[in-house]
């Protein structure tokens, strides 16, 4: 029997945490029908389940069976999905297209969409909250829900999208632009990973640092890549609007490194991410993969 690959592992992750949003989404009353289907076209039209397949992968790793992380991965994809909406608001980056899609705010109207970012936020923690797995005390979700929380507001994502929106037309440093990053983009990827070391027990400290430092990085090298497509890749290949940052007039890694000096700085992050996984006890070949996924991928 050979082994899964990495792009196997996808699959099925893609498939599995679309059929369980949409029995959940499904299960709901049907009181506001137009949110509902709101939320469901957000959260399933297209995308490539990344964050799932992170926080999957990082559970495997430390030996935690699919079946007991699943909920994890669904409620980071509802908080991913929500962020999606409101950041293509027109309040905003007003961006019309999203995975190849009209954005919701085009394909129902700008008040229905963020009340469908709103209920999927919340959705997240429902999802976390009412899980049975065996492998989630109590305890366990109370900490699973924190880090979720913080990586997804002031300290996460939206802190990032407030600094995000302030550069616009502004020339920021590259230790801005990082941080931005780090806060927009970085926060939920590296939750991901915590999440699945806060479901292992005895877990040792050094490790999880290491876990961390992996997931930083592969964030940092994720938002790179993302600049540099943006850049070089065209609209049909991204699903959405190609040299938006530059019209925007927004600082990026190309714009203040030039192009060839952010490959090398993805490459530098890209190096850091397996030189974490390095000093981690367990076979990290999948973690490998991923990180090289975030060096490769071409949208």
């Amino acid at each position: 029997m050979t082994e899964a690959t990495l792009a196997d592992i996808q699959a099925e992750t893609k498939n599995t945490i679309d059929a369980y949003l949409t029995n959940y989404i499904q299960r709901l009353p049907e009181h506001a029908i137009d949110l509902k289907e709101a939320m469901q076209y957000a959260l399933l039209v297209g995308g490539k389940r990344m964050r799932p397949l992170l926080h999957r992968i990082t559970a495997e790793t430390l030996g935690i069976s699919y079946l007991d992380s699943l909920p994890v991965a669904a409620a980071i994809e509802c908080i991913h999905a929500y962020s999606l909406v409101h950041d293509d608001l027109p309040a905003m980056d007003d961006d019309d297209l999203r995975r190849g899609q009209a954005t919701c705010h085009i394909k129902y109207d700008e008040a229905t969409a963020i009340l469908a970012g709103d209920a999927l936020q919340t959705l997240a923690f429902e999802i976390i909250a009412d899980t049975s797995s065996k492998q989630l005390s109590h305890e366990t979700k109370v900490k699973l829900i924190t880090c979720i929380a913080k990586a997804s507001g002031y300290s996460g994502m939206c802190g990032g999208q407030a600094i995000d929106l302030a550069a616009t037309n502004q020339r920021i440093s590259l230790e801005r632009l990082t941080q931005l990053h780090q806060l927009k983009t970085g926060a939920l990827l590296t939750a991901c990973v915590e999440t699945a070391t806060l479901m292992t027990p005895n877990i040792a400290e050094c490790d999880v640092a290491n876990f961390l430092t992996y997931a930083q990085s592969i964030g940092l090298a994720f938002q790179v890549q993302d600049d540099i497509l943006d850049v070089t890749a065209s609209s049909e290949v991204l699903g959405k609007p190609s040299g938006s940052d530059q019209k925007a007039n927004k600082s990026t890694y190309p714009a203040l490194l030039g192009l060839q000096a952010a490959r090398e700085q993805l490459q530098n992050y890209h190096a850091e991410a397996l030189q974490a996984l390095d000093r981690l006890p367990y076979n990290t070949q999948l973690l490998r993969q991923f990180a090289d996924l975030m060096l490769n991928r071409t949208h």
